[in-house]
């Protein structure tokens, strides 16, 4: 909550436009297995026909609402953060290739197809490229990870479906959807699938990968039964920083010199200012509540070598896909993931 704040006011006090929304969001039972797993977590069920009344969809079984989520434009947000950060005086060198780090004479020195910086410190948030620090490069792994926009909604479209609150959305499945309305009432569209290639390979061709973009737009349809026909104007893909435990790992190198953060699995839109703060604290060598944390004393299990981290990750894939299908029930293989303490239950 302290990061959510701290996220508001930054965008309030710089005048950020990434239009940030604080409209919350609704997590949706699809199978009767979710809406037990709702009722056993004690939290405030929204029943079917209450649900259907703020967002209608024939696949909507039950729902919880989480008043306390913010939806932005990611995009915007990051373009807007460069911009007041060079009014502050900061130095941005964009397509700048970072290839290697060493540490001489109490300085830093980042070596880049560009030149080189030296510096007292170093951060390090290189995201689903491979670290800079050889120790940590089998702890992050990149997983592909796909969008499509609606062109806009018409009045009449947009009040077939309600949606008046504008909360972000998210399915309770394995293999989940993500989707939320923007400033001009389009519909963004993700998830589901999460394509990992051999080898760590992050390659643009990629991005391109249509029998995935098929899948995403029959599912929409299904969800939105009542706009049918309605076109997708833009598609887009990218690649995410997985770790073995689905949240951000840190650490510091170099004898304090050098911090670093990575493994946020999809979650950095949010978590991203709380690394930052956490790589902050670590570089100045304060004992704060946020370097007090388990998270941040203790590093997730590393994917091991190919050819055994893409057999894991496809097990991995095919096992939730089964249970989806399984009314929620876990085979051995994701039972042990469990007992391991690696995936989404870490």
């Amino acid at each position: 909550m302290a990061n959510l704040n701290a996220i508001e006011t930054t965008v309030q006090q710089l005048g950020l436009a990434c239009d940030y929304e604080r409209t919350g969001e609704l997590d949706v039972a699809l199978e009767p297995h979710h809406v037990a797993e709702l009722r056993a977590s004690g939290a405030a069920v929204i029943e079917r026909h209450d649900l259907r009344q703020m967002v209608d969809s024939p696949t909507y079984l039950a729902g919880l609402l989480d008043p306390d989520v913010a939806l932005v434009h990611p995009a915007k947000l990051a373009a807007e953060l460069a911009r007041a950060a060079e009014d502050m005086g900061v130095e941005i060198f964009e397509t700048s290739r970072a290839t290697g780090l060493s540490t001489t004479g109490g300085r830093v020195r980042v070596t880049t197809d560009r030149g080189e910086v030296t510096a007292r410190h170093v951060a390090l948030a290189t995201n689903a490229f491979p670290s800079l620090l050889a120790r940590y490069r089998w702890h992050t792994v990149p997983v592909y990870d796909y969008a499509l926009m609606t062109e806009p909604l018409s009045a009449e479209q947009l009040a077939s479906i309600g949606w008046e609150g504008r909360q972000g959305i998210g399915d309770m499945a394995n293999q989940f959807h993500y989707y939320r309305l923007s400033k001009d009432n389009r519909i963004l569209w993700g998830g589901y699938d999460a394509i990992y290639h051999y080898g760590r390979r992050i390659r643009r061709e990629y991005e391109r990968r249509p029998a995935t973009f098929r899948t995403l737009a029959e599912h929409f349809f299904t969800t939105f039964t009542h706009l049918a026909g309605l076109r997708f104007t833009h598609r887009w893909a990218g690649a995410i920083d997985t770790s073995t435990r689905f949240c951000a790992f840190f650490g510091l190198a170099r004898g304090g010199r050098v911090a670093h953060t990575a493994g946020f699995t999809g979650l950095g839109v949010g978590a991203t200012r709380f690394g930052a703060e956490v790589m902050l604290d670590l570089l100045d060598g304060v004992d704060s509540e946020r370097t007090r944390l388990e998270m941040v004393r203790r590093g997730p299990a590393p994917f091991p070598p190919e050819p055994l981290a893409s057999l894991g990750i496809q097990a991995t894939r095919w096992s939730l896909a089964r249970s989806d299908h399984r009314g929620g029930q876990r085979n051995l293989w994701l039972r042990s993931l469990d007992a391991l303490g690696l995936g989404f239950d870490s």
